[in-house]
């Protein structure tokens, strides 16, 4: 018998989600959340550079059963910190967690019908065993983020920060601060340090869409006044959830439409004359690449207020003050900030072992977006990238343990996708345009063309496919071992 009946890897937004589903839906099951780091959060506990906030409204980003009462529907680290370690307190979910467990392999044994699971902890190696393995710890390297090579870079006599390695100590106070980067991060740390520094330039090689967008709800603040808590926070999430679907239908349906209207919005809050299409007009459609979001608008704040500056060129190399660039323009910094992006890292960089055989991730494929062609009683949760992240975890926790029930109905203690047709075509993993998918594409696994291959951006095709329809399909084996036994029945952790 198994130590565990689920082990779920990480206790970030996704795993606390997925154990409040496991615990909800199947107490009697057994299950422990191996977490690396010391702390639950996660990314809203690691990174703590500032102004950090969510870059989607909370009502949707948040669990469908924890209402998110706070007035801020756009809200920072802190407030999210706060709600996560709320719901795991309230739930008990806490005291699940496993601190200092970093989840080094996996390997499965078909006869015994589970994994064992090689971790270190506290610097030590150890063992354990579960029926199933549940990572839910997203999709970038905790412990390093991307850098490209800066020519020169030794040269330069400031201080050089990534923003995943914020220093607690640092003082930009009346500094020049050179910002290099248009993403989330870069959109997101402009505008919180420009009233403390001297100045603060964003130098970016490729514009951004960026959408400025209210920090709170009006109409999701209205029915809390006159509903109850729990009714208004419902009709809000319903709400936002059509809104973010509708956005993102239309940009992909009409993308030089949404071009000129953002466009339009970006010049209204801009200064007369401000050179838009140098700095806010990307060369690729919106949504090719995630969206990026201010809070009021407030990056275009900065820029009116003559605190910050956008400049849209190359580098060419760095100097003992600052930066060159290709036009052949310095940029004079005291502290350049590398929001350059992440390392993604599929699975928390676990090595994966079935019946003695290595998995090799590009060689397999994504099943309804939470498990792996050939690789049994594996599950994952990663989440939409054209909307919240959070809407398509909970649909895929909800299916893991309508899941799970099939299988102690059926007395099965085995599940295994199986593709039916090897030469259909594939795409990759996540069909998405941001460099840092990119630069790893070759390294994750593929999905195909077609259900339960696809891996769905839909929200209104993910509620079908995962709340409605049956778990099983043609391609997905059940089985029972010769090592199969009655489902755990001891309450508890």
């Amino acid at each position: 018998m198994a130590d565990l009946d689920v082990v779920i890897v990480g206790a970030g937004i996704s795993g606390l989600g997925a154990a409040y589903y496991l615990q909800r839906e199947h107490p009697r099951k057994k299950y422990a959340i191996l977490e690396a780091r010391g702390a639950i959060g996660g990314t809203w506990d690691l990174f703590r550079y500032p102004g950090i906030r969510s870059d989607s409204d909370l009502h949707t980003f948040g669990y469908e059963f924890k209402p998110w009462r706070d007035e801020d529907s756009i809200a920072g680290a802190d407030k999210i910190l706060a709600y996560l370690r709320e719901t795991a307190s309230e739930h008990g979910i806490d005291q699940a967690v496993r601190f200092h467990t970093k989840v080094i392999a996996a390997e499965w044994s078909s006869a015994d019908a589970h994994w064992t699971v090689e971790v270190e902890r506290n610097g030590e190696r150890e063992t354990l065993t579960c029926s199933w393995l549940f990572c839910a710890g997203g999709y970038y390297r905790y412990d390093e983020g991307f850098t490209p090579h800066f020519e020169g870079r030794e040269r330069f006599r400031g201080q050089i920060v990534h923003p995943q390695h914020w220093p607690e100590d640092l003082d930009y106070a009346g500094k020049r601060v050179l910002v290099i980067g248009s993403g989330a991060t870069a959109v997101t740390i402009v505008p919180a340090m420009a009233p403390t520094a001297s100045h603060v330039t964003m130098l970016q090689r490729t514009p951004s869409y960026i959408l400025p967008v209210p920090a709170q709800d009006p109409i999701g603040n209205l029915l809390r006044k006159v509903l109850s808590e729990d009714r208004a926070f419902a009709l809000t999430r319903r709400k936002n959830i059509l809104q973010q679907q509708l956005t993102w239908r239309f940009a992909q349906r009409f993308p030089k439409a949404a071009r000129r209207l953002i466009r339009r919005f970006n010049a209204k809050l801009l200064p007369e004359g401000y050179p838009v299409d140098e700095h806010f007009n990307p060369p690729y459609n919106p949504w090719d690449q995630r969206l990026c979001i201010v809070p009021d608008g407030d990056l275009f704040t900065a820029i009116r207020s003559g605190k910050a500056s956008v400049v849209t060129d190359r580098i060419t190399t760095f100097t003992e003050t600052g930066v060159r660039l290709e036009s052949g323009r310095t940029l004079e910094a005291d502290i350049i900030i590398t929001a350059t992006g992440l390392n993604v890292q599929a699975f928390g960089g676990m090595a994966l072992t079935v019946d003695g055989e290595p998995v090799n991730l590009p060689d397999t494929l994504a099943y309804k977006g939470m498990m792996l062609s050939g690789v049994p009683n594996f599950a994952y949760a990663i989440g939409y990238t054209n909307s919240s992240w959070t809407l398509k975890i909970g649909l895929l926790c909800e299916h893991f343990c309508r899941l799970l029930a099939h299988m102690d109905a059926h007395g099965y203690d085995t599940a295994r996708p199986v593709i039916t047709d090897p030469g259909a075509p594939t795409r990759p993993f996540i069909d998405f345009g941001a460099g840092y998918i990119k630069r790893v594409v070759d390294q994750l696994p593929r999905q195909g063309e077609r259900a339960p291959w696809l891996t769905s951006m839909s929200y209104t095709s993910d509620v079908k496919l995962l709340r409605r329809l049956p778990v099983e399909d043609d391609e997905l084996r059940f089985s029972r071992s010769r090592a199969a036994v009655t489902p755990s029945r001891s309450p508890g952790r």
